[in-house]
């Protein structure tokens, strides 16, 4: 089994820091409505709780120019 290291801190109301072994990421609102990550690797994503066992994610990825 291998090891994992994942930490999440709250720094303001409705902003968390989430740090893993590989990136670092900022996740903003609450719990009653939807949720931005930005992720240090160019990962975006937002997220949404809906009624019952249901939710809802987009997820867009950064494009590398080069």
């Amino acid at each position: 089994m291998p090891l994992t290291f994942r930490k999440s801190f709250q720094i303001l109301p409705g902003v968390r820091l989430n740090i893993n072994r590989h990136s670092w990421s900022v996740t903003t609102g609450g719990s009653h409505g939807p949720k931005h990550t930005t992720s240090s690797t160019g990962r975006r994503t937002t997220s949404m709780d809906l009624p019952g066992p249901f939710g809802w994610r987009k997820t867009t990825r950064r494009r590398r120019s080069g």
